[in-house]
């Protein structure tokens, strides 16, 4: 019980005032010198209380004390112990057991918080990571929605005055791009099928825009696996394009593919390159949201290639799946 006592305080004050106030608080020479310094209290406390006055020699025994003679070494027996009784030390002090069971229990005890703490913070981490993923990601899709929007208007727009059954078409088709973006972007995951159905609007709506003088190329793999990938991951680069990759006065092309393996996705897309001038900004901003994006979903499991000559701008994406 004279054991006991000590150690439980020394076990409080130390897991309810060192471990909050000062090692969490990232004040670690103090916790070192606070802790030694308690320990060091207790182990000198229980030293001194631990010497009881009977077992001080009183003073006149001290003057009167003598050694006692040295042992006959005519006779090596007297004065020593017999030889086959051993020597037997005493019980530990009482004082050294709060020395050393202190150190175990504050060992133990600051060990056990510190990864409880870590824990903690990882976990709140990783939560807060999340969700500004999360955050970001819709806002990122949201950006491009609009921007989207407004182009596909006013290409239908362009459409009313030179043929109105082509018009009702594209509006059709808008239709079914408008609930993909209304509905399926909201998703973290939509099936391939649905990201490739969209394209294919998407690129059918404009072919009803352009003369023959522009060459549009869609190839797509006989056969769609059955995994999902976030929506829109493409439709910047799509975009971008149609809107740089045409020219009225001379023949352009475009050129889109997809190849799929077990493990990865891989979209291309070529086009001839009518536009010298610096991007505007809209287009930049798409593309830079993109890349954001895909940094956000993948980190460095994708691989994204841009290439820029006098006559042809390509993009390569390749993705997980």
């Amino acid at each position: 019980m004279d054991t006991i006592i000590p150690l439980f305080i020394i076990f409080l004050i130390n897991r309810f005032v060192f471990i909050p106030q000062l090692l969490f608080k990232k004040k670690n020479l103090f916790y070192i010198i606070s802790v030694g310094s308690l320990i060091t209290i207790f182990t000198l406390g229980s030293f001194i209380f631990s010497v009881k006055p009977t077992d001080r020699m009183p003073s006149h025994e001290i003057n009167n004390f003598r050694l006692p003679p040295p042992p006959n070494l005519s006779n090596p027996d007297n004065g020593f112990p017999p030889p086959n009784k051993p020597l037997r030390g005493g019980p530990i002090p009482h004082f050294a057991n709060i020395l050393i069971f202190s150190f175990l229990i504050i060992g133990f005890d600051t060990g056990l918080r510190a990864s409880f703490r870590l824990a903690e913070t990882e976990q709140a981490k990783a939560k807060l990571e999340r969700e500004n993923v999360g955050t970001q990601l819709a806002f990122l899709r949201n950006q491009v929605s609009p921007h989207f929007f407004m182009n596909t208007l006013n290409n239908i727009h362009s459409l009313i005055d030179f043929d109105s059954e082509e018009a009702k078409e594209s509006i059709i088709r808008l239709s079914k791009l408008m609930r993909h973006l209304l509905y399926d972007s909201e998703i973290e995951k939509i099936p391939i099928q649905k990201e490739i159905d969209f394209i294919k609007n998407y690129v059918d709506l404009m072919k009803l825009r352009f003369s023959d003088k522009v060459k549009i190329n869609l190839r797509l793999p006989q056969t769609l696996p059955d995994k999902s990938i976030p929506p829109l991951l493409f439709t910047s680069y799509l975009e971008n394009a149609f809107k740089h990759g045409v020219s009225y006065q001379q023949s352009s092309f475009i050129d889109i593919a997809f190849f799929i393996t077990p493990d990865k996705l891989t979209f291309e897309i070529k086009n001839s390159n009518t536009t010298f001038e610096k991007e505007d900004e809209s287009s930049g901003i798409g593309i830079e949201n993109s890349r954001k994006r895909l940094d956000l979903i993948y980190g460095e499991k994708y691989a994204l290639k841009i290439e820029d000559t006098n006559k042809e701008h390509s993009v390569q994406l390749s993705i997980p799946i």
